[in-house]
């Protein structure tokens, strides 16, 4: 049976761009009689707004979205906030020292701002790391650790990464594109790429679509699912619902909240329908509830190309 999810970082309001990927996400999985899951991506707690993390079902469901796992729902496959999770993310953390390919890496955040002059490899992730820690022998890591905490590090294969995007087709990232990459900070907090990977392989996650953003995040957690002995899911990674000026959603686009939305006395047939179609799913703009889009879903259908938000668009969300 497939099982896919939607996994917010409740950082700041749920918006469309947000409601966006949540519909797709949600239409692949419930095409297929498919489960579906709602889990809390908080592992940054310094970042996270627990108020935001409640309202972020209250808006799913305003919306017509359900889930068979996650808040209120089924506690079969919980915690679903990533800060109760994290006796798992230690466990994997000592799974992948056993494999010896974690080390500590005491390089000063200027260090790591001064590679990125260097070539980038993964573009959303920055420069590559240039590795400067991998190699440090016992005494140039004691001498180091003297001064600083490290993090630690994931030291990656020499091999290409591929893999066949259900969105954006094949994909292929030569070997040591991204560099090694953090798995846990040195103020001890583990990684999104860890945290991920962990969760979508313990909860059985078959099927992950997501925004573009994260396409290039693929190959490390490809590499992570490979080393801790993980059935990697099928990746999709659809484009973005970004601003008239190509960048991406922020309040100086105006207040695209789902909840501001709402209060305004806009339906959500009308954000499900606008939704549709800049997504590709029908052809021209009508009111329509979530599950009536369920029958005639198609991968095939979604665009492949982010959506910017007009002048019209935006009059349109503002006549609620």
């Amino acid at each position: 049976m497939k099982r896919g999810r939607f996994a917010p970082t409740p950082s700041g309001e749920m918006h469309l761009g947000n409601a966006k990927i949540a519909l797709l996400a949600w239409l692949q999985i419930r095409s297929e009689r498919g489960e579906f899951i709602l889990r809390i991506e908080d592992i940054d707690t310094q970042r996270s707004r627990p108020d935001i993390a409640e309202r972020i079902p209250e808006d799913l469901r305003w919306l017509g979205l359900d889930w068979d796992f996650g808040p209120g729902a089924d506690d079969g496959l919980g915690p679903y906030s990533q800060s109760l999770r994290l006796a798992y993310y230690e466990d994997a953390l000592t799974r992948l020292k056993e494999t010896g390919r974690l080390y500590p890496c005491y390089c000063s955040r200027a260090e790591l701002l001064s590679m990125a002059g260097a070539p980038h490899g993964l573009a959303s992730e920055g420069a590559p790391y240039a590795g400067t820690c991998r190699h440090l022998d016992p005494e140039q890591r004691k001498a180091r650790e003297k001064h600083k905490s490290p993090s630690l590090r994931f030291a990656i294969e020499a091999e290409p990464i591929r893999f066949v995007d259900g969105i954006a087709g094949p994909q292929s990232f030569p070997p040591g594109s991204g560099g090694d990459f953090v798995v846990r900070r040195a103020d001890g907090l583990f990684s999104y790429q860890l945290a991920v990977t962990v969760d979508d392989a313990l909860m059985g996650v078959t099927d992950v679509l997501r925004g573009g953003d994260l396409l290039d995040s693929t190959p490390r957690q490809l590499e992570l699912y490979r080393a801790l002995g993980y059935a990697a899911p099928a990746f999709s990674h659809a484009p973005l619902l970004l601003g008239e000026d190509g960048r991406r959603l922020a309040k100086r686009h105006g207040d695209l909240s789902i909840s501001s939305l709402r209060a305004k006395g806009m339906h959500p047939e009308s954000i499900i329908g606008w939704l549709a179609k800049i997504s590709g799913l029908i052809d021209r703009y009508e009111p329509v509830a979530a599950k009536e889009l369920i029958r005639n879903f198609s991968m095939e259908r979604i665009a492949k190309h982010p959506y910017y938000l007009s002048e019209q668009d935006l009059e349109f969300l503002a006549s609620a």
